[in-house]
């Protein structure tokens, strides 16, 4: 009896703990429901709190000018890992809640339920948590001022003294603005450059900011563009008088430079620190000089050396005169070149001066007048009407002087177009010596008031009176008309039909909502831009194939049907360029079956808003010879790009392939196919929030069976990333990059790992910007490749 008693004693805890274990078993399978249908509820208002914090944070950020909190970005970080975590559990429910049963209080599979739910539990508590968490009062504040970076600069001749001069006087801590006036172009940038990294060397928290300061920029502007990069823009700054920017600009600001007294007094009035910096001394003047011509061109003559000095000294000291005229000489190889140089320079103004005026610049057109021919003079001086210190596109400027008639209309621009995109800039002094030979000439009439934000119609010599459809009256002879980038331009007046002669009409990036049928009129149109106008969506009918010499249309992001488009241009002849944008892939597919398809020169694809598909095969595209540029814009529920097995294995797929530009594809895991293009120069992926890596290894090694993986990206040279939470990985392995010049991070908080290593970009300038928090997490596989990068960094 006594071992029975005891057995029983030893058993009876065994059935309790098993019956408060079913017991809670019981509960956790009962409240699966209750705790499932709750879960969704605070993940709804989860989102709506991200969404309405992401809205406070961009007002912030784009229109303030301030700088995400670091607790927002955190909270916003792991609000966005709660919720794709708790979708994904929302997403499984189904299976769990059909295997309940009595009433929900049992399941056929227990324990899968049971583990469920106790995730579905945990998870809750944690988007409760999140979102108490959630409650900010600022979500940003004024970014620290940016700490001066050292910038690449010409060796410095003859500025030694200026700098001892500059610097002795920033060593005094003296507060506002050293004002620098008297010295212009090349050597006040080089002056500032070695300032700059002169600061850099120091623990002094100096602050270096390059505007634009000149006679057709109001002061008021320049102080706007100071402020902006200084962190003072904002609603209030609008409101204030000069007198009062000034005051502000003047608490932060260390140094403003300009060629003019008066300007550094309008910027700094109450303060007398203005430093004179003086042109080149004699010997250093003839030193830059010879730097700029070369050595080759001195050897060719002796009495070259002494005839130069003649010129240096018609420079009088000043570094552009001395850099423009040098280059101008450089191809100069005998006496009496020198000689005529010489002569047509004493016959200009006076050498001595204290800036460069107009005194100046007959000293300057020298190096015009020895520009080859009639034809390359006119097309320097058509730069000169675009705004000052505004960034020129070399394909917009080709194709206005094809236009206007400068270069021959057959002229082969493909091989000057796979150089690269890049820009031209004009220094400003040699823009208005420009427009001051222009105005000078009874052959070239310009008349410019560009960058100047006019409104109203400038007073002019030969300006008539005219009301808006009399407009164009008196310009039958106009062949270029440019009115892009104007959104509030929301229809043409119909007195455009009087433009005769035009043959280049850019409307791109306007609010137009439909061409005017008079547009017919245009007989020599061969140029038609209507790039970015989304909020086009009529054109008359058979207006684009009655402009019969058409042979370039520009239709990317036009708001109008690219089908619509193709069936008119089907019989345009002369059609060789073709941009375009696709809204289906079955218009994509439509498109195909078009020959002017294949036939022109489709340079820009862009596929937007694409909802009809996960999966996308690039198929038609990938035929396109001429393709350049290719975007994926909004295409929300894309999850695959396929390329079949027979373009792989052919020739010249994705050939001219330059440019990638992927936006707001959320479903994208990997973009694994870009390795199809191999000569691809440009990466930019923006807000794609379900990518975790670019090149999947996986995937490029099925490629590299049939293509063989030769040279990933070896063409590159910027890669943009943005706005991707999940993007865990570029590549597995390092990569060489030998062409890459920039890497772009933001806002990718899980990308721990740069495909880099001691071998990458050799030779290469490359610079990687991104976040200094971001930048402190990246983890590197061996110290050295990390103190390789380092020097690269650059905070945004």
């Amino acid at each position: 009896m006594g071992n029975i008693f005891s057995i029983s004693l030893s058993i009876d805890p065994i059935i309790t703990r098993c019956w408060d274990c079913a017991t809670g078993q019981a509960s956790y399978i009962c409240n699966l429901k209750d705790n499932l249908h709750a879960l969704q509820a605070k993940v709804a208002g989860l989102k709506e709190l991200r969404s309405d914090l992401m809205s406070r944070v961009r007002i912030a950020e784009d229109e303030q000018q301030l700088k995400r909190l670091n607790q927002v970005e955190g909270w916003l970080s792991r609000a966005e890992t709660l919720i794709n975590d708790a979708d994904q559990l929302i997403v499984q429910s189904p299976q769990h809640v059909e295997n309940l049963c009595m009433g929900g209080c049992c399941s056929t599979h227990p324990r899968s339920s049971i583990k469920f739910e106790k995730q579905i539990a945990k998870k809750l508590q944690e988007v409760k948590d999140q979102k108490k968490n959630g409650d900010f009062s600022d979500v940003a504040s004024k970014p620290p001022l940016p700490s001066a970076t050292e910038r690449p600069s010409e060796p410095t001749v003859g500025l030694e003294s200026n700098f001892n001069k500059v610097w002795s006087c920033l060593q005094k801590e003296q507060e506002g603005i050293s004002g620098i006036y008297g010295l212009g172009g090349v050597g006040k940038t080089t002056l500032l450059n070695q300032i700059n990294n002169k600061f850099h060397d120091t623990t002094h928290d100096y602050h270096v900011i390059w505007a634009v300061a000149s006679q057709d920029r109001p002061i008021e502007r320049v102080q706007d563009q100071i402020a902006e990069r200084i962190g003072l823009s904002n609603e209030g700054w609008k409101s204030k008088s000069l007198d009062e920017k000034a005051e502000d600009i003047f608490k932060v600001l260390f140094i403003f430079t300009t060629r003019r007294l008066d300007v550094c007094c309008q910027m700094q009035p109450n303060m007398d620190n203005n430093i004179r910096v003086e042109c080149l001394p004699p010997g250093e003047d003839f030193k830059l000089f010879e730097e700029k011509v070369g050595s080759e061109t001195f050897r060719m003559h002796p009495d070259i050396c002494k005839l130069a000095e003649a010129v240096v000294q018609e420079c009088a000291g000043l570094p552009l005169a001395l850099v423009t005229i040098a280059r101008a000489m450089a191809s100069k190889k005998t006496p009496r070149e020198w000689e005529y140089a010489i002569e047509v320079l004493r016959q200009s103004a006076a050498s001595v001066f204290p800036g460069v005026g107009k005194e100046m610049y007959p000293k300057l057109k020298f190096s015009y007048d020895c520009l080859p021919d009639e034809r390359f003079k006119s097309c320097f001086l058509y730069c000169s009407l675009y705004p000052e210190d505004k960034s020129i596109h070399k394909d917009q400027l080709v194709d206005c002087w094809i236009g206007e008639g400068l270069l021959d209309e057959h002229t082969n621009l493909s091989s000057a177009k796979n150089q690269g995109h890049f820009c031209l800039k004009m220094h400003n002094v040699i823009r208005d010596m420009t427009l001051w030979i222009a105005g000078e000439s009874e052959k070239e009439k310009f008349f410019v008031k560009s960058g100047v934000q006019l409104k109203e119609l400038p007073k002019a010599e030969k300006w008539e009176e005219v009301i808006t459809d009399d407009f164009f009256n008196s310009m039958p002879m106009l062949r270029v008309l440019d009115l892009s980038d104007n959104v509030n331009l929301k229809e043409l007046p119909v007195g455009i039909a009087k433009l005769v002669s035009l043959e280049h009409l850019n409307l791109s990036v306007t609010g137009i909502r439909k061409l005017p049928v008079e547009l017919k009129t245009l007989a020599k149109l061969k140029y038609l831009n209507l790039e970015g106008t989304d909020d086009l969506e009529m054109i008359p009918q058979q207006l684009i194939s009655n402009f019969s010499k058409l042979q370039v249309l520009k239709m990317e992001g036009c708001g109008y049907g690219c089908l619509l488009v193709l069936e008119e241009v089907e019989h345009l002849k002369h059609l060789n360029v073709l941009t375009i944008t696709f809204r289906s892939a079955s218009e994509l597919e439509k498109a195909s079956r078009f020959n002017k398809f294949f036939s022109c020169a489709i340079e820009v694809v862009s596929l937007e808003d694409f909802r009809d598909s996960r999966s996308l095969t690039i198929m038609a595209l990938a035929k396109l010879q001429h393709l350049c540029t290719l975007t994926l814009s909004r295409c929300w529920d894309l999850e695959e790009v396929k390329i079949e097995r027979n373009i792989i294995e052919g020739a010249g797929c994705f050939h001219s392939l330059r440019t990638i530009i992927l936006d707001e594809c959320n479903r994208l895991r990997d973009v694994s196919w870009v390795t199809f293009a191999p000569h691809l120069k440009v990466l930019l992926i923006l807000e794609c929030e379900g990518l975790e890596e670019i090149i999947s290894e996986e995937k490029l090694g099925e490629v590299a069976e049939l293509k063989g993986n030769s040279n990933l990206f070896s063409k590159l040279e910027n890669l943009h990333l943005s706005g991707s939470p999940k993007l865990k990985t570029i590549y597995q392995h390092a990569l060489p990059f030998p062409q890459l010049k920039e890497i772009y991070i933001k806002r990718c908080p899980m990308l721990k790992k740069l495909p880099l290593n001691s071998n990458s970009a050799k030779g290469q300038r490359l610079v990687i910007k991104g976040r200094e928090e971001w930048w402190k997490d990246v983890e590197w596989e061996y110290e050295s490749t990390k103190i390789a990068f380092l020097p690269s960094f650059r905070p945004v």
